[in-house]
């Protein structure tokens, strides 16, 4: 079911963002070549920068990557381009799939989280609230009443329609397949543990043409 939840908000969401690339490697706090092929990289921690908005997720390491592809010399991109080292251990992480993070966002429940409830009567205190993951799903918690317009709002003021966590989690993902011009996104590593204890993050590369090493941290 959860797979299935994944690929559907993975469908829903448009896929041709892509986060804007950079000039050259250099831009990036991180470069490295492999082969033909060179790559820019920034370690973004739990963030997830769209435009005007950041969103957090917590249960994932965020790393935005440029891929420069050589005149003449495509690259393909799939699942297992980028991996992740964290403190120097041999086991690395994979990346986890766009939709996945996205229904992890969605869902306040989709991972167990350490929490406190309080019941104070019929009521209970905080509590993860349920979201519907389907029409009339029981339970899903009753909706939040709707805000005040603000004052710019009540002007007629045109706003942007802001963005949900989980549209901009699959919008600027790195886009995979044959890669022919540069192009960069952000990629997710799945991390329940917490930051304090990561001394080194490492991203692997690796294709056709070579392989590399880029320290993050």
């Amino acid at each position: 079911m959860r797979a299935i939840l994944a690929l559907a908000l993975l469908s829903a969401a448009c896929l041709c963002g892509e986060t804007t690339v950079k000039d050259k490697p250099g831009d990036y706090p991180v470069r490295a070549t492999a082969g033909a092929t060179s790559i820019g990289a920034e370690y973004l921690v739990h963030s997830i920068p769209a435009h005007s908005q950041t969103f957090f997720a917590r249960d994932y390491l965020v790393v935005e990557v440029a891929v420069f592809p050589a005149r003449n010399q495509p690259v393909e991109l799939d699942s297992n381009t980028f991996t992740l080292r964290l403190n120097g251990k041999k086991e690395i992480l994979s990346r986890d799939t766009p939709g996945a993070v996205a229904a992890s966002l969605k869902y306040p429940d989709w991972e167990p989280h350490p929490h406190t409830e309080v019941q104070a009567g019929p009521v209970i205190l905080g509590r993860p609230p349920a979201v519907g993951r389907f029409p009339d799903d029981p339970t899903q918690s009753r909706p939040a009443p709707p805000k005040s317009p603000t004052p710019n709002e009540q002007a007629g003021i045109d706003r942007d329609e802001p963005q949900t966590p989980d549209e901009a989690v699959a919008q600027y993902a790195l886009p995979g397949g044959r890669i022919e011009k540069p192009v960069s996104g952000y990629i997710y590593f799945h991390f329940r543990g917490k930051t304090k204890s990561i001394k080194s993050v490492e991203l692997l590369y690796e294709d056709k043409s070579g392989s590399v090493t880029l320290k993050l941290l």
